[in-house]
């Protein structure tokens, strides 16, 4: 009943803004990570199709499942390297002069954002996107450039040490105590065959040594150490989605929650729900008026019940991945709020649906499995996924990346401990 009142409530408004839409501009949904089962990128490309606008996607695969969407107008199969800022403005020109006309430039990750902030004065002549400082979408991707900025700034940040060696690192963790929270200082870097995780958390000196040594042979870069906010509920975790316009104001602006995530208290959010949360709210916005910031934004905070704080562990300069949780009464959200302003229309003001959630389907049945540590029943996971208002990859009228999802991830599942055990 939930999700039939929202689907009727996301018609009738998709409609009015259909109107407002110019829907004469293309779109190009720009992904630079290798990850095909990013559903981000797919979500922006149904939430324009939808409505009328032509979408172009660039995919590593033409079996991703994204890049199977029944919304999009066209695919442009591409691996672009972010180091070789020659060759993509190349391939960049040729995708614009294929489409034919000026197009609405959408990136999907941190790679992508920076790209187009640091090397894409001369593609304006072909593509519409934000103009930041050119300087700060790599400075808010970096984990330990941002902790420097929230204390320049004077905003609440957690405890970070980028040490320069695993001596220094010890010494951090002697300090702070375990557990800790490790992550890639700049986590859009390609890695080596030896893939480390953005983020993870460490709770043991040899977990810590065995971190430190993995990112030192690899090219991930340089390992990041945060201290770590205790848990004291399940909901504590945040998120913060936007579009901040050329005077960085940020409209329209969205709260959620993690009600769970994957890796559990550590990664992307496998369900989330819509909150009112005025506090956060306006912090995040004071955030990115303070910084200039220009363009779709994510942050992550979580709530630090030793001094009540929300504090920042992340800002990535580009969409989130879990951005339709996000859609108000004006059928808005920051993909279509980008678009329209883009393109010289105004923004809607619509109202929120605060308590709306939202599902990732390949990852949250993982994620439950360790949050039975902080009392989730299965009856309790059962009746959230049948209550889930929107779902990263099933949609009615776009089945084809669903089963591409399915798929892959069962291919996964057998190939994975196999190629373990050949390793062993």
């Amino acid at each position: 009943m939930t999700r039939n009142l929202h689907t009727q409530t996301r018609n009738l408004h998709t409609q009015m803004t259909t109107t407002q839409l110019d829907i004469t501009t293309p779109a190009v949904i720009l992904k630079f990570d290798r990850n095909v089962l990013h559903h981000g990128g797919l979500g922006a490309i149904r939430s324009l199709g939808r409505l009328g606008v032509p979408v172009y996607g660039v995919h590593e695969d033409p079996l991703a499942p994204a890049a199977r969407s029944r919304y999009l107008h066209d695919r442009w199969i591409w691996r672009p390297d972010a180091e070789d800022a020659e060759r993509v403005r190349a391939g960049l020109v040729t995708l614009a002069e294929r489409i034919g006309r000026p197009a609405v430039l959408i990136p999907t990750d941190d790679a992508g954002a920076i790209f187009l902030a640091e090397h894409g004065t001369e593609l304006r002549r072909w593509f519409l996107f934000p103009d930041p400082p050119h300087d700060l979408p790599r400075q808010l991707a970096g984990k330990y450039t941002l902790y420097q900025l929230c204390r320049k700034l004077g905003m609440p940040c957690v405890a970070a040490e980028l040490p320069g060696s695993l001596a220094s690192a010890q010494e951090f963790a002697d300090r702070v105590g375990f557990p800790l929270v490790a992550k890639l200082a700049t986590p859009w870097r390609s890695t080596s065959t030896k893939r480390l995780r953005s983020t993870s958390v460490l709770r043991t000196r040899d977990e810590l040594a065995h971190s430190w040594r993995a990112c030192a042979d690899s090219d991930g870069g340089t390992l990041m150490l945060q201290d770590h906010i205790p848990h004291h509920q399940q909901s504590q975790d945040y998120f913060f989605h936007g579009y901040c316009d050329a005077q960085s104001r940020c409209r329209p602006a969205f709260v959620g929650t993690k009600e769970r995530s994957y890796p559990a208290h550590a990664g992307l959010t496998s369900f989330g729900r819509w909150v009112d949360n005025p506090q956060l709210h306006s912090q995040a916005t004071d955030l990115v008026a303070r910084l200039g910031f220009r363009g779709i934004a994510d942050l992550d905070y979580r709530f630090d019940p030793r001094d009540g704080q929300y504090k920042l562990l992340d800002f990535n300069p580009r969409l989130g991945a879990q951005f339709r949780l996000f859609q108000d009464t004006a059928g808005v959200d920051v993909v279509v709020a980008a678009h329209l302003d883009l393109t010289g229309r105004a923004v809607p003001q619509g109202s929120p649906h605060f308590g709306r959630s939202f599902l990732v389907e390949n990852y949250d049945p993982i994620a439950a499995l360790a949050y039975r540590r902080c009392g989730l029943d299965f009856r309790s996971w059962v009746t959230s996924l049948r209550r889930a208002d929107e779902l990263a990859w099933y949609a009615r009228d776009d089945l084809a990346p669903f089963g591409l999802m399915c798929l892959r991830m069962g291919w996964r599942a057998m190939t994975r401990p196999r190629q373990k055990w050949t390793r062993t």
